[in-house]
């Protein structure tokens, strides 16, 4: 096994890594954590309490 070998092999790897991890930041499933984390800079404003109050009480 030379060096062209390993080099292969890394990009093979590192592309396998990079659609997983496509896969898994795109996914329905994460959506609601993603949601949760986009809002986390706005939770110190009484406004958004109330909203989110809200939110919690539809679902």
């Amino acid at each position: 096994m030379d060096i062209n070998d390993l080099r292969g092999l890394s990009t093979l790897f590192l592309m396998i890594t990079f659609i997983g991890m496509c896969i898994w930041a795109f996914s329905g499933h994460r959506k609601k954590s993603f949601d949760e984390a986009a809002n986390l800079p706005f939770a110190d404003e009484p406004l958004n309490q109330l909203t989110l109050r809200e939110e919690q009480g539809n679902d």
